[in-house]
């Protein structure tokens, strides 16, 4: 009866072995499942900042047909959602959430004359610096595909 009582008694558990095995398993799933869904991620995002350029793109064609014009690199994006005091037919808000940040929380770069259209809306990517590959890499206006 004692030796029933003292195997009752003895707490079940893993030993350390079977903890660091167990670890090293989820070490070698980390680093092979890891860099693809990190560069899935990269690749959302940059699919994501091309749909708002385009948002973005009409959004100002709405804008312009009311006012005449596209606002201003002064006026910026914000004239989508609030009136200047020199717009007259200005009868939005075009955009029903204000102006979006990038994916990467940047602002959009407005400029109007634009250098390569009418207008130029880019993001400067995760860096948020001009160039780079990848997640880094700019996604402009001119260069979206719609």
């Amino acid at each position: 009866m004692e030796k029933r009582n003292e195997s009752k008694n003895k707490e079940k558990g893993f030993t350390l072995i079977e903890l660091l095995i167990v670890m090293i398993i989820l070490g070698l799933l980390a680093a092979l499942v890891g860099p693809p869904a990190i560069k899935k991620l990269g690749q959302s995002k940059t699919k994501a900042t091309k749909a708002q350029i385009t948002l973005l793109e009409t959004s100002l064609d709405m804008f312009r047909m009311d006012v005449g014009r596209y606002p201003t690199t002064e006026e910026g994006l914000n004239a989508l959602v609030q009136k200047s005091q020199n717009i007259e037919r200005w009868d939005g808000p075009y955009l029903k959430k204000g102006v979006p940040n990038d994916p990467w929380g940047k602002p959009y770069q407005y400029k109007c004359p634009g250098e390569h259209g009418d207008f130029d809306i880019i993001s400067y990517g995760a860096d948020g610096k001009i160039g780079g590959d990848d997640e880094n890499c700019d996604i402009s206006s001119w260069e979206n595909v719609k």
